[in-house]
């Protein structure tokens, strides 16, 4: 005789397979929803000027310079380290392309600009890596906290930085690097773009699913996976319906998606990328099966020192100075956006396509509240907050989890 063995009506599993996948992702959605609401509000206290195409714009290309730095944050916080000098280094690397802009290359090659431009910013990448290999030799060969070492940086960055401007202001708004900040493409340069964009998005979401299920490990949701992938999508072509409404898509813009594309496939599907997530997950667990912790962290920071030498050479031709203040800030913005985007304080977590939506509710905040006057102390207190609750929400989710 058997037991009538109870099933679940297919319709309840469903419901229940929907509300664990919820609260699975539910940091995921907050930010989300974080961000679809601060445009609103901003565009109803600035009576739609916050959404204007020609503010769209702006907010966008406000925020390259932060998420450079903090597309490249997510790793070394995943490896459960920190970089606070970021924001010293980004403007270390700009006073140094606008030095070379205004007193090197004007009298070696003076009718040149593009060469000139272009000289300058493969100075600007080599600091910015060079920066990255000393601090990442320190960090992980000799045993030294990331914390202090970069801690340290960024007083000697910062003395750098006088040392270089001498207190002055030096140009850096010759034509041809000034291009690399403010130019844009033509309306059909936008859209093809767009289009290679999502199409490298859904590749590389399709090629990280079967990468995973090869190597045996549990696959996400796929509503998850390609719902967010979809989202990405929509948020660029609408970006680009947006923008060519006022002058195109912006060159910084532009780098800032190609280089998004390339350090999310290396995140999620290169040795490199897996390796630094097993080290923030489990230190020894990763040292026990064979991981190189060293040589991987080492990576991590000579990468972070390239992306702000990325991001030095857009700010410096943003601005089209370097300034004693540069990159003032900057680490705050860096780091608070990584960790808006769902990278734990803890380690092994996080995503550039997160750290990208973090960035922009960074410069969402920052643009929303410039268009509204307020002072800037309060916009500092506002973005402190802002930073320790998502800490506190991350170690929150971690707990229960």
């Amino acid at each position: 005789m058997k037991l009538a063995v109870p099933t679940q009506d297919k319709s309840t599993e469903s419901s229940s397979n929907l509300a664990s996948l919820f609260r699975q992702n539910i940091q995921t959605y907050a930010i989300i929803l974080a961000l679809v609401f601060i445009w609103i509000f901003f565009a109803f206290l600035t009576d739609g000027r916050y959404l204007s195409p020609q503010n769209f714009s702006n907010l966008f290309r406000q925020m390259t310079v932060t998420a450079f730095m903090g597309i490249g944050m997510v790793l070394v916080i995943v490896t459960g380290n920190i970089d606070l000098s970021v924001g010293k280094l980004a403007g270390f690397v700009s006073v140094v392309v606008a030095y070379f802009q205004a007193e090197i290359w004007t009298d070696i090659i003076p009718d040149m600009p593009i060469v000139a431009a272009t000289l300058s910013v493969f100075v600007g990448l080599a600091v910015g890596s060079l920066w990255g290999v000393v601090q990442g030799y320190i960090i992980a060969h000799l045993n030294v906290p990331s914390f202090i070492v970069t801690l340290g940086s960024m007083f000697i960055l910062n003395g750098a930085i006088l040392l270089v401007t001498q207190g002055k202001t030096i140009p850096a708004n010759q034509p041809g690097i000034a291009y690399i900040a403010q130019g844009y493409l033509s309306s059909w340069g936008g859209w093809i773009t767009a289009a290679l964009v999502v199409a490298a998005l859904y590749f590389t979401t399709f090629r990280g699913r079967q990468r995973k299920k090869s190597h045996g490990f549990d696959l996400s949701s796929v509503y998850m996976d390609y719902g967010l992938t979809t989202f990405f999508a929509l948020l660029i072509v609408g970006y680009v319906f947006i923008v060519n409404r006022y002058n195109g898509v912006q060159i910084p813009v532009l780098l800032l998606a190609v280089a998004s594309v390339i350090l999310s496939y290396m995140a999620m599907n290169t040795r490199f990328g897996r390796y630094a997530y097993a080290i923030g997950g489990n230190r020894e667990a990763a040292r026990l099966s064979g991981i190189n912790i060293r040589n991987n962290i080492f990576l991590v920071f000579v990468l972070m020192g390239f992306l702000c030498g990325v991001a030095g050479v857009v700010l410096a031709s943003y601005v089209g100075y370097g300034t004693i203040a540069a990159g003032q800030g900057y680490e705050l913005d860096a780091i608070a956006a990584a960790i808006l985007g769902g990278t734990s304080t803890l380690g092994g977590v996080g995503t550039v396509w997160g750290a990208l939506i973090g960035a922009l509710i960074m410069s969402s905040l920052s643009n929303g509240l410039q268009l509204l006057n307020v002072a800037p102390s309060w916009q500092y207190l506002l973005k402190g907050v802002v930073l320790v609750l998502a800490v506190y929400a991350d170690v929150t989710f971690k707990k229960k989890s």
